[in-house]
């Protein structure tokens, strides 16, 4: 079986299976081979033979073909030599067939068994058989078989593994295994082992090298009674990521994909109940080089100079050296040659230095390999590539410079001539191009440049034409202006008519790109450009630049802009107190203008934006650089910023001060209390207004103690905005003067309390309940209830007043009415009841603790309702001053109380407040003027109260003496006329509607 290791071009391992016959290695344009450094060299008959540049290898043998090979490919640019390729034969012999001693070990006891893989080339994987084949040895916590050793670890020997061991091992290259002999495993008979802690048997190296990218196992299993436990962390505390299996049955730890952040110290931990025991080992990440810059192939000329770059990426840091056609490249023996870290150096390059050069990076993990060729140059002069110009334009009084260029290797002469003379006094720089200074009209012509080396002569020609210089005529300046102002700024020029202008123009040294600074700047077709609405970010400096193919002039403009200041700076709050805050801050720019003001305005977290504030002095000049704020609020959180003006405006605002608080004098107003529940003390107050409330943590500090005490009890309320604070105690005696003051607090300690206020605790309920209840119908709708009252207070309760309940003798009591007293009152009189019916009626004493105990029940009964029926015809006459009225008697129902009297009512309007005469007849005469108009309604009334009115009557204003009867039973009525009216020419009557309201005279 043969395993080859190719590291050639793809550095891609090639695995070959079989005891091969024939090998064949592949390398592209072939002409030689390297085994071990030393060529090879195919011979008819013999093992080794090239086919199209491969090696063929025949009857591999496994001492004399292992090793490293190599192959060198040429052509006439050179020679390279490829990667390196190793070469491993891959078998694996029988074990010795001799027999093996038995092993005694005590029950409870670890035992390692111990392999002995036989000579082999190849890696290995190892089994165990349990007496008999097919009886495998199953790995668990208890067992373990290790494919670093092949050794078959049991951590406590129990009865049932009594039997014959047998090591199984696989060449995983070959694909065939071998069986070693049989491991007899006795148990001896002096005694039972006891518990001892863990001994780890199978561990790993201190460190261990991971290449990047491969997979990592590390093996760690311990003996001991108990069965040990083994469990695996990273000593610089780190987790495993999720591609880490930890197989705690077999004790290995496997890191697939290794990188540079998986390195670093694991520990294996085994332990059990009698003691624990730990291996740790470090896994360092390397690398084999990988190639990140590359030499590139390269034409130069003779005596030019080779540089070349080669970078690799690797762990180590790699080393390079260079080959030249496959040799190394000693740069001891040239001067021209500097190696250094893989930078490549050749000076003065001849013809002798042409090949294929390599770069080597190498470090312990493994060699890279990349190639490119050098070529060096020899040619005659040639412009073909680089003529001269046709025409070269040149200002009058300037410098020109007439570039010459041919391709020649190596360098040679150049000279110049103007038409067909030599030119002798002229500067010629090192590259062969011409300089003329202070070029005049005399220069113009034609220019031929030639060039000579050892093999040959060429030349190439050009003409120069001479123009006149370009002047800018406008004078440079200095503008001042104001912000909104707007300006222009003049480039006028002259210049040579047969060349065409270009106008550029800078802002500050930066090119202005006309239409992207807003409507501001405009350019004029004479090269000119005026600034609109200018503002303070345009002044500086203005360059206007002209160009030609000839030359180029420039000329500059200082625009200084006057507007608002600029924002103060520094602004601080140097001193608060309760209202007043001290101010400091210092000048900003005054834009050209001089500062005349400033003006201070703040803000809070409860105000509409920034406020003027008033200040101290009251007007602040424009060397005014600190203030005192006055009129602020206590206990509030204020920013300030400072504003200048000058002639032109006032500026832009400064940064805000840092937040600063005022001094806290704000306490709880109105601080009250009383009342409540049995055992308590309530304590009231008004809350403090958000505005002036503080920072995080704001409540309040309710402190109380009885009248005379010496020291104060004190609660927290942590909501801002309560105004109640409730203590309850069953020590706490009824009606009790108590002392009482609230203050404020908040994350950063407690403020004033306010003044102490006295007020009582939660009195007690009434104990008794009002005596000798009475009560009387007065009418079908009202009752009269009277009582005796109670004493009106004691040490421990008051009367604050009664409640009354009342309900039908249908109803239950739990759905009474209820009337409430307040103070000493001894009556209450009920209204809006139903006439002949009958109501329950109890009472009981109430203070701010609740209700007393009630009084005996009373029943009463309402009167019969009034009559239900309004009076009607009504008749009613004027003579002299009197109004005369007559009606029909009211007939109460069976269910309704007899009529008593009439009730009366006049006015001279519908709005105004009506007289009331009472009488017992079914007439009346009131003496009213006649020279006035009434409304008058009759109503009658009995005991259980007033009826029905009738319909209003309306008496006109009459100026006479007339006597009418109206009917009001019908919708149109005429009646006679008794007296004459002087006031109507009529002869006949008046009409009247059923509404009583005067119309108008009917013939």
């Amino acid at each position: 079986m043969v395993s080859l290791d190719l590291n050639y071009f793809s550095g891609q391992g090639l695995i070959v299976k079989g005891l091969m016959s024939l090998s064949v290695v592949s390398c592209a344009c072939v002409r030689r081979w390297k085994l071990n450094d030393s060529l090879i060299l195919p011979r008819p008959g013999s093992r080794y033979s090239l086919m199209g540049g491969n090696l063929r290898i025949s009857h591999l043998n496994k001492e004399e073909d292992v090793g490293i090979y190599q192959c060198l490919a040429s052509n006439s640019f050179g020679t390279i030599v490829s990667r390196e390729a190793s070469l491993h034969v891959a078998y694996l012999e029988n074990f010795k067939t001799q027999r093996r001693s038995p092993v005694r070990v005590r029950e409870g006891q670890g035992v390692v068994l111990l392999c002995g893989p036989p000579p082999h080339s190849g890696e290995l994987s190892f089994t165990w058989i349990f007496n008999a084949y097919p009886s495998f040895v199953i790995q668990d916590t208890r067992r373990f078989v290790s494919q670093k050793t092949g050794n078959l670890y049991i951590a406590k020997v129990e009865p049932s593994d009594v039997g014959n061991y047998t090591c199984v091992v696989t060449n995983t290259v070959t694909k065939s295994n071998v069986q070693g002999p049989p491991t007899p495993l006795v148990l001896r008979v002096d005694g039972v082992m006891g518990e001892y802690e863990p001994k780890i048997e199978v561990q790993f190296p201190d460190v261990v090298p991971v290449a990047k990218s491969s997979t990592v196992k590390l093996e760690c299993f311990a003996l001991g009674n108990p069965v040990p436990t083994i469990s695996w962390r990273r000593v610089d505390g780190a987790s495993f990521g999720r591609k880490v299996d930890i197989n705690k049955a077999s004790g290995v730890l496997e890191i697939p994909y290794f990188q540079q952040e998986d390195a670093g110290i694991y520990e294996c931990v085994a332990e059990n109940s009698r003691g624990r025991n730990s291996v740790k080992g470090k896994l360092s990440f390397y690398a084999a080089p990988h190639l990140t810059e590359k030499p590139q192939d390269v034409q130069k000329t003779i005596d030019d100079t080779l540089v070349w770059e080669c970078k690799a990426s690797a762990k180590p840091k790699p080393s390079y050296r260079w080959l030249k056609n496959g040799e190394p490249l000693d740069p001891i023996e040239q001067d021209r040659v500097q190696l250094n870290n893989g930078i490549l150096t050749i000076s003065s390059l001849n013809l002798a230095d042409i090949g294929m050069y390599q770069c080597v990076a190498e470090n312990k993990h493994g060699r890279i390999f990349t190639n490119a060729e050098l070529r060096v140059i020899a040619i005659a002069p040639d412009f073909s590539q680089n003529l001269l110009k046709p025409q070269t334009l040149a200002r009058q009084g300037g410098d020109v410079l007439i570039e010459c260029k041919p391709r020649m290797s190596p360098r040679g002469v150049i000279s110049w001539r103007k038409g067909k003379e030599a030119l002798r006094e002229i500067m010629v720089l090192d590259n062969g191009s011409l300089r003329i200074s202070n070029v005049t009209k005399l220069d113009a012509g034609l220019y031929t440049c030639v060039a000579r080396n050892q093999f040959g002569v060429a030349s190439s020609a050009g003409s120069l034409l001479v123009k006149e210089a370009t002047v800018i005529t406008s004078p440079a300046g200095h503008l001042d202006v104001t912000v909104g102002e707007s300006i222009v700024l003049p480039c006028q020029v002259s210049h040579d008519p047969t060349l065409d202008l270009k106008f550029t123009w800078f802002f500050n040294e930066q090119l202005i790109h006309f239409g992207s600074h807003g409507a501001y700047f405009e350019k004029r077709s004479d090269g000119d450009i005026m600034i609109r609405n200018i503002q303070l970010r345009h002044a500086g400096k203005y360059t206007c630049a002209v160009q030609t193919k000839v030359d180029s002039v420039s000329i500059a403009t200082d625009v200084v802009v006057r507007g608002p200041p600029g924002p103060p700076v520094d602004c601080q709050v140097t001193e608060m107190t309760e209202t007043t805050a001290s101010v400091s801050w210092g000048p900003g720019s005054d834009n050209h203008s001089p500062i005349l003001g400033y003006t201070i305005q703040a803000r809070t977290p409860f105000s509409l934006g920034w406020q003027a504030v008033t200040t101290v002095p009251e007007l602040l000049g424009g060397k005014q650089l600190s203030a005192t704020v006055i009129d602020l609020s206590p206990w509030v959180e204020y920013e300030f910023r400072v504003l200048a003006t000058n002639s032109i405006g006032t500026g832009e605002p400064s940064k805000p001060s840092k937040k600063a608080r005022t001094k806290e004098i704000v306490t709880p107003a109105r601080v009250n209390g009383g009342g409540g529940g049995r055992s308590e003390l309530v304590i009231t107050w008004e809350p403090v207004p958000e505005e002036l409330q503080s920072g995080p943590g704001f409540g309040y500090v309710v402190a109380f103690r009885p009248l005379g005490a010496p020291g104060w009890m004190q609660a927290a309320v942590t909501s801002p905005d309560a105004s109640r604070y409730v203590f309850k105690n069953e020590s706490i005696p009824p009606f009790s003067p108590y002392q009482v003051k609230v203050g404020v607090y908040n994350n950063k300690g407690e403020g004033p309390f306010s003044p102490v206020t006295t007020i009582y605790s939660a009195e007690e309920e009434p104990s008794r309940a009002p005596g000798r209840l009475r009560a009387r119908s007065v009418s079908a709708y009202e009752v009269e209830v009277t009582w005796k009252p109670l004493a009106w207070s004691n040490n421990r309760r008051r009367i604050l007043g009664y409640e009354l309940q009342y309900w039908g003798e249908k109803e239950k009591q739990a759905a009474a009415s209820v009337i409430r007293t307040v103070g000493n009152k001894t009556s209450v009189l009920i209204r809006d009841l139903e006439g002949s019916s009958t109501y329950l009626v109890s009472l009981r004493a109430y203070n701010s603790a609740g209700v007393g105990p009630q009084s005996s029940i009373v029943n009463v009964t309402t009167k019969k309702p009034p009559p239900s029926q309004a009076p009607v015809k009504i008749m009613w006459n004027t003579s002299n001053s009197k109004v005369i009225l007559r009606w029909d008697q009211v007939h109460a129902l069976e269910n309704e109380s007899e009529v008593t009297g009439y009730k009366v009512m006049y006015s001279q309007d519908k709005h105004s407040r009506p007289n009331v005469v009472e009488t017992n007849n079914t007439s009346l005469e009131l003496s009213l003027p006649v020279n006035q108009g009434y409304v008058i309604q009759i109503k009658p009334f009995s005991e259980g109260g007033e009826g029905i009115s009738s319909r209003q009557i309306t008496i006109p204003k009459i100026a006479g003496r007339v006597a009418l009867i109206v009917s009001q039973n019908s919708r149109w009525k005429t009646v006679k006329v008794l007296l004459l009216i002087k006031t109507c020419q009529c002869e006949n009557i008046l009409c009247y509607s059923k509404h009583n309201t005067f119309y108008s005279c009917i013939k």
